[in-house]
C-alpha cells in the first residue's frame, strides 16, 4: 500500500491524470512506446485504475454499511440491557435460594463480549418462559409472562443486529483488502512509468506537468 501524503481521492485523480493525458497526447505516446510502454499498455493501465475506482467506491459503500449496522447493534443492544438488568436484578431478589432457578444464570458478572452476554440473555429468557413454576414466580413481583415475552423479543432482534453487524464487517474488510491489493498494483505500475516518463521528457518541463509531474514529484 502506498505510503499517501495526501488522501486517497487525490492519488486517484493524479492517476487518472497521468494516464489519460498519456493516452490523449500523441507525442506522449510515441515517445514512452520507444521505452516499451505501447498504447495498448497504456489501456490496460487505464482499466486498472477503473478497476481501483470500483473497488474504492464499493469499499465505501461496504464501510458506510457497517458503520450503519454498528449504530443499529448499539441501539438494540442498549433497549435489550436497559429491559433484561431490570428483569435480572428482579430475578435475583425473586429466586434466592432457588437451586433450580440455576438454569437462568442469574448469578455472578455479565459476560464481557457481545456474544457472551447475549447467550446469558437468551437463556434467562428462554428458560425462564418455559418454567410455569418460575413464571409464577416472577410474577408475583411484577415481571408478567407479557412483559417477558417483550423483553425476550428484543433479545432476539439484538443478535439478529449482531449477525447483520458481523456480515457487514466481514464484507467491509473484503472490500478493503480487495480495493488495496489492486491500488498497490495501480501504484506500482505508475512509479515505473513516472521514472520512464522522467527520462523521456527530462527536457521537457511542460509535457511532464502535463501528465502531473511537477519538481517536487
Amino acid at each position: 500500500m502506498p505510503n499517501f501524503k495526501t488522501r486517497l481521492d487525490d492519488f486517484l485523480l493524479a492517476s487518472q491524470v497521468m494516464i489519460e493525458n498519456a493516452l490523449a497526447d500523441a507525442e506522449i505516446k510515441e515517445k514512452v512506446a520507444a521505452f516499451g510502454y505501447s498504447e495498448n499498455k497504456l489501456i490496460q493501465a487505464k482499466t486498472l485504475y477503473q478497476e481501483v475506482t470500483e473497488l474504492y467506491n464499493k469499499q465505501k459503500k461496504e464501510y458506510g454499511e457497517q458503520i450503519e449496522a454498528t449504530k443499529e447493534q448499539k441501539y438494540a443492544y442498549d433497549e435489550t440491557n436497559k429491559a433484561y438488568m431490570k428483569s435480572l436484578k428482579v430475578a435475583r431478589v425473586a429466586f434466592q435460594n432457588n437451586a433450580k432457578a440455576a438454569s437462568l444464570l442469574i448469578d455472578g458478572q455479565r459476560k464481557q463480549s457481545l456474544s457472551g452476554y447475549v447467550e446469558q440473555a437468551n437463556a434467562f429468557y428462554t428458560n425462564l418462559l418455559n418454567d410455569p413454576e418460575l413464571l409464577g414466580i416472577m410474577a408475583e413481583f411484577g415481571c408478567t409472562i407479557e412483559k417477558l415475552k417483550a423483553e425476550h423479543e428484543l433479545v432476539r432482534k439484538l443478535i439478529v443486529k449482531v449477525e447483520a453487524h458481523a456480515k457487514e464487517t466481514g464484507e467491509a474488510q473484503t472490500a478493503t483488502e480487495k480495493r488495496d491489493k489492486k491500488i498497490d498494483e495501480l501504484d506500482s505500475w505508475l512509479s515505473d512509468f513516472k521514472k520512464i516518463v522522467k527520462v523521456a521528457f527530462e527536457d521537457d518541463r511542460q509535457k511532464l506537468e502535463k501528465l502531473g509531474i511537477t519538481a517536487k514529484s
